[in-house]
């Protein structure tokens, strides 16, 4: 890590066909909050004296996008945290009253529950965990990768959260504050296909972003042509080719991107 240089994960970016109806099934699903910064943008946020950018919480923006999900599974989700059996219970039946649905990813038999929000976009609700216990809602984003040792170099020194574990199977961060969720990159397969799900992160107020893209040029992140054109984020990838976007200013909630 560059001194006095750094980047944090602030969001995570769901495209949807109708931004509202996925937006309002997060918020549901979390019990949180929706505002929107533009049309066609749904801001998912916790209620309260919550004030983004946070670590506290790693928020969601649903944007919509004239596309539907073609993908099998996203290589992008989010696990839910649970505290008790019947917690796990209560929520995965309240999510399916939201309008969550089974989804088989192959997972056979396990202890979680996998689910898809109303546009088919996979999430996993855990059995309860004793690392999750502090997160709130959200336990952790949860990405596919190839290489997980990999991954832990370039997001390590891509962003400024704390590595807490790295095996062959597994690269694991957190806040350096030590709260929020957790960011995990699991072996699972090449990217293939553009993500419908990705990360946004955010200088802190006073760093130079287009110093900042410029550094993870140089770590191994590549420009990436969405059709974005002339925007105030910066779309790269990684390595992976996971796609991020750098945004434009710690004023206000959020990108299109």
């Amino acid at each position: 890590m560059i001194a006095g240089m750094a980047l944090r994960p602030v969001q995570v970016n769901i495209k949807a066909l109708d931004d509202t109806v996925v937006g309002r099934f997060w918020a549901e699903a979390l019990g949180w909050g929706v505002s929107s910064e533009a049309p066609g943008v749904t801001n998912v946020e916790p209620l309260g004296d919550f004030v983004w950018p946070d670590p506290s919480a790693v928020c969601i923006d649903v944007v919509t996008v004239p596309e539907a999900k073609t993908v099998a599974k996203n290589r992008m989700h989010l696990d839910l945290a649970t505290t008790s059996a019947s917690h796990h219970t209560d929520l995965v039946a309240r999510l399916r009253a939201l309008g969550a649905t089974p989804a088989d990813v192959g997972q056979g038999d396990v202890p979680w529950t996998v689910l898809a929000d109303p546009e088919g976009n996979e999430f996993c609700v855990l059995e309860p965990r004793e690392i999750y216990r502090d997160t709130g809602p959200v336990a952790a984003v949860v990405v596919d990768c190839e290489d997980p040792r990999a991954m832990a170099r370039f997001w390590g020194e891509a962003v400024d959260w704390t590595l807490h574990d790295v095996t062959d199977e597994r690269a694991v961060f957190r806040s350096a504050e030590g709260v929020g969720p957790y960011l995990e990159f699991l072996r699972d397969g090449v990217k293939t296909v553009p993500d419908r799900v990705h990360i946004d992160l955010l200088p802190y107020a006073g760093d130079d972003r287009p110093a900042e893209v410029e550094r993870l040029r140089r770590l191994g992140a590549t420009d990436l042509d969405l059709g974005q054109g002339d925007v105030s984020w910066t779309c790269l990838a990684d390595p992976e080719g996971h796609e991020m976007c750098v945004l434009g200013g710690a004023a206000g909630s959020s990108s299109q991107s």
